[in-house]
């Protein structure tokens, strides 16, 4: 499990409470096995998430970095709202543009899809944590 070969401690979910019923583990479940849950519902397919909900998951997950363990982010099929999630991330870490962040993810995860509506949320996301310009 994830838990022990990855040194997951927190997870972000993506998914609406509805997606993650019967499928997936729960907070209470999580926490039993000593995972933090973050749940930052997005609408499937036509969803973006929202500039407050980017900035949650990458504190989150920075958090969980000084601590030394992982975080999981989830979805449906991992295309396109942990996807979003994840570039934000890697702008925050690197302060790279979003075209340059999406490139690297699509570099690992080749079926990776941002939308133009992600895009433009990272780019507002982006202009927030760096200022708009490259480093």
């Amino acid at each position: 499990m994830l838990v022990q070969t990855e040194n997951v401690r927190g997870v972000i979910t993506m998914n609406e409470e509805y997606e993650t019923e019967y499928f997936c583990n729960s907070a209470e479940e999580w926490k039993a096995e000593g995972v933090e849950q973050l749940r930052l519902s997005t609408v499937d397919l036509t969803g973006v998430p929202s500039l407050e909900n980017l900035h949650r998951g990458v504190e989150f997950a920075l958090s969980h970095r000084e601590k030394g363990s992982s975080v999981y982010v989830h979805c449906k099929a991992g295309r396109c709202r942990s996807a979003t999630l994840a570039a934000a991330y890697i702008i925050r870490i690197h302060c790279w543009s979003p075209e340059e962040a999406c490139q690297m993810l699509a570099s690992v995860r080749p079926h990776v899809i941002i939308r133009s509506s992600q895009l433009e949320m990272l780019r507002r996301y982006h202009q927030q944590v760096c200022g708009g310009g490259s480093i």
